[in-house]
Parts: C-alpha cells; sequence; structure tokens
C-alpha cells in the first residue's frame, strides 16, 4: 500500500515538473507584459508626445486583442491542444514585441502591443486546459495558483527591476530582451507531453453550439460581471494607471510610486503562494475556494475606497489590494467545475474574454475620463479620484450579483 502511494506521488511529481514550469515561463512574460507600460509610461508620453487618453489606448491595445482571441482560442485549445496553441502563440507575440522596440508612431506601437496581447492570449488559459487535462479536479486551485504565482514574478520582474534597467537600455532594450525571452518560451512548450483531445472528433459547428451553451448557463454570468468589472479594473489599474495615481495623487516620486507597485506584486505574489499551497489544506477545513474568491473581492472593494479616500499611506494599502487580487483567478476553477472538462477550454476562454474586454475598456476609459473631468476643470488629482469613484461604484453593483447564488446543486458552494 505505503508503495503504491509512493509510486503514484512520484509520477504526480514528474508530470509536475515536465508540464508547470514551461506553462509558467510562458504566464511570467505574459504578466510582465500586461504591466510594463506602468513602469514606462513617463518616457513613453514623452518621447512620444502622448496624452493620458492616448497613452491608456496604447496600453489597451494588449487587452483589446487578447480579448478578442478568447472564443476562437478557446476553439483551438480543445481542438489541438495547449501546447501547440500556445507555443505558435509565443512567437506572435514575439513579433509584436519586436515591433513595439523598434517603432517610431503611436500607430507602431499600438500595432506591437495589439500582436503582444495576441501572442500571449493562451498563456493562462491554455495552462488550464493542460492541467484539466492531467490532473484531478481537487487539484486545479493549487495548480491554478502555482501558475499565478509565475505572474506574480513577471509583475515584480515589470516594476522596481524595470525601472532600474531604463538608465542603462532604455525601454526599447527592455522589449528587445522580452522579445528572445518569448522565442526561448516557445521551444521550451515544445517539450512537453500532449494528450488527445474529445473536440478533435466534435465539428466546428459543433465546437460552436457549445459556446451558446456556455453563454446561456445562469452559473457563467454569476461570474461574469465580476471578472469583467472588478479584475478588469484590478487589471486596467496594475498595468497602466496605479503610477499616474500614485504620482499625481499622491505626489510620489516616479521611482517611489514603482516601489509601491513592486510591494503590490509582491504582495499579490504572496496571496498566490497562500492558494497554491494551502487552498486544499482550507477545503478539509471547511473554507472553500468560493468562501476565498467572495472575501477577496470583498476585501479588493474595501481597500480601493481606502486608497480613494486616502486612509492610509500608499505603502499599505496598494500591497493589500495586490493580496486581494491573488485570489480573484479561483473563478477559472470553480467555474470550470460546473462543466464538462472537455468544455474546460471553451469555458475558461468565454469567463476572460468579459475580463479581458473589460479591462481594455477601463484602461482606456480611465485615461479619457481623467482628460474629460480635467478640461471640465478638475485639477489632475480630483479627476483621478473621481474616476476611480465611479469605477468602484460599477465594482459594488457587479460584487452584489455574484453574491446571489446561481441554480442551487449548479455551482460551487
Amino acid at each position: 500500500m505505503v508503495s503504491a502511494t509512493m509510486s503514484a506521488m512520484n509520477a504526480h511529481l514528474r508530470l509536475w515538473f515536465r508540464l508547470v514550469p514551461a506553462y509558467a515561463a510562458g504566464y511570467f512574460l505574459s504578466y510582465g507584459l500586461r504591466s510594463v507600460n506602468a513602469v514606462i509610461a513617463p518616457e513613453l508620453m514623452q518621447e512620444m508626445d502622448i496624452t493620458a487618453t492616448g497613452l491608456g489606448l496604447l496600453t489597451s491595445a494588449y487587452f483589446l486583442a487578447f480579448g478578442l482571441f478568447q472564443l476562437p482560442l478557446g476553439l483551438l485549445l480543445d481542438r489541438f491542444g495547449p501546447r501547440r496553441v500556445e507555443a505558435a502563440l509565443l512567437l506572435v507575440a514575439a513579433a509584436g514585441s519586436a515591433l513595439f522596440a523598434s517603432g517610431t508612431s503611436l500607430q507602431a506601437l499600438a500595432l506591437g502591443r495589439a500582436l503582444i496581447g495576441l501572442g500571449v492570449s493562451a498563456c493562462l488559459m491554455a495552462s488550464f486546459k493542460a492541467f484539466s487535462q492531467w490532473f484531478s479536479s481537487d487539484k486545479l486551485p493549487s495548480l491554478t495558483a502555482t501558475i499565478m504565482v509565475a505572474g506574480g514574478l513577471g509583475a515584480l520582474t515589470a516594476s522596481v527591476p524595470v525601472a532600474a534597467a531604463l538608465p542603462f537600455i532604455g525601454w526599447r532594450g527592455v522589449f528587445w530582451l522580452v522579445t528572445a525571452l518569448l522565442v526561448l518560451a516557445s521551444g521550451l512548450l515544445m517539450t512537453v507531453p500532449d494528450h488527445g483531445t474529445q473536440a478533435e472528433r466534435e465539428t466546428l459547428g459543433q465546437q460552436i453550439r457549445s459556446l451558446g451553451h456556455i453563454y446561456g448557463n445562469r452559473v457563467f454570468w454569476r461570474f461574469a460581471p465580476q471578472g469583467c468589472v472588478i479584475v478588469g479594473g484590478f487589471m486596467a489599474i496594475q498595468g497602466l494607471w496605479a503610477v499616474p495615481w500614485l504620482m499625481e495623487v499622491n505626489g510620489a516620486t516616479r521611482g517611489d510610486a514603482a516601489g509601491v507597485l513592486f510591494l503590490m506584486s509582491l504582495a499579490m505574489l504572496s496571496g498566490f503562494l497562500f492558494v497554491a499551497t494551502c487552498s486544499t489544506w482550507l477545503a478539509r477545513r471547511g473554507i472553500s475556494p468560493m468562501a476565498l474568491l467572495r472575501a477577496g473581492m470583498g476585501l479588493a472593494l474595501v481597500v480601493e475606497l481606502a486608497i480613494l479616500l486616502g486612509l492610509a499611506p500608499p505603502a499599505s494599502l496598494w500591497p493589500l489590494l495586490g493580496v486581494s487580487f491573488s485570489l480573484g483567478n479561483i473563478a477559472y476553477s470553480q467555474l470550470t467545475a460546473a462543466f464538462p472538462v472537455a468544455l474546460s477550454g471553451r469555458v475558461n476562454t468565454a469567463l476572460n474574454l468579459l475580463v479581458f474586454v473589460g479591462a481594455f475598456g477601463l484602461q482606456w476609459g480611465i485615461g479619457a475620463a481623467v482628460d474629460a473631468f480635467v478640461a471640465g476643470g478638475l485639477g489632475r488629482a480630483e479627476a483621478f479620484r473621481t474616476t476611480l469613484g465611479c469605477l468602484l461604484v460599477a465594482q459594488v453593483l457587479a460584487f452584489a450579483w455574484f453574491l446571489v447564488p446561481a441554480t442551487p446543486g449548479a455551482q460551487p458552494r
């Protein structure tokens, strides 16, 4: 009995080490690229003479391309498997990174940013698909959090380390380095084991009709508004507007603001590690992943209100916000559990579509709103506060909807 148990554990570990590092490398780069514009924003605005609206649109091109590709991505993942799809798309991201590094116009930078978003659009969803194929459902929250740890490390790298590198290699040098890393990550993925997919036996029409089943499901729409407005809003802030807020509202220098962003990313990484190591242990003691998700999103809204009102120093509030949102990705494993495994790629990308559409609209919209409030006579600090206040109201409404259970027995409790 003991020998059989040890053998099963060893097999699990061997599979873990063959799969997880390769997918983690892709998501490390994806999250770093999502966040890096927040640090290089002052250089971009000065060199390219970009307004807040233009900067928001440029940076959110990543989210737009990322989000629009989610539905076809789900079909591709379920039909061709995560390994091949992500490896190919990372080469597209490398091309986008090279274009961004060499671009001399706003249009070229926006196109490069969009190609990056398209190219890394599979990094998280491909890992979710692979894990649902190879591991049992009770392991998924921990595995999901493990991948998010890699993303947290990417966010960390895109804060203080990037700021420190800028005087030496500039923002263009940063993107040339990322280009090379994306090519290497693509090659690494081709070494992981592959898994046959049920969708290979489905017709395209059957795959597309299944999307109607997903979008028509009440359980899906319990999670969707929260993902779009709350998680999407956090991504918009972390990926661009955190540093301008800290500089405009709190009077921080760019270096100090990057330091706060680093602390927020470090706290978020700690939250991912907590979920990765403790979620199964907590579930055995009656604290379900859904309870963690509700607690995290509720705390995030309270912290945003404290940031808006300036109730504590930024170096304490922003890291707490990062910890709160580290629990948000539990939603993917909980939503997937309500659907057959064969649909996991489509279910996750259906939700991710709304998350990234929200991130795109809010990242652009925050810049446009700030410019509009300034044009209406507000100072920039007050314009930022008013914009965040409007976002917070929408997020509270989305959270209230999430707290209403779907059909009893149809979703994880």
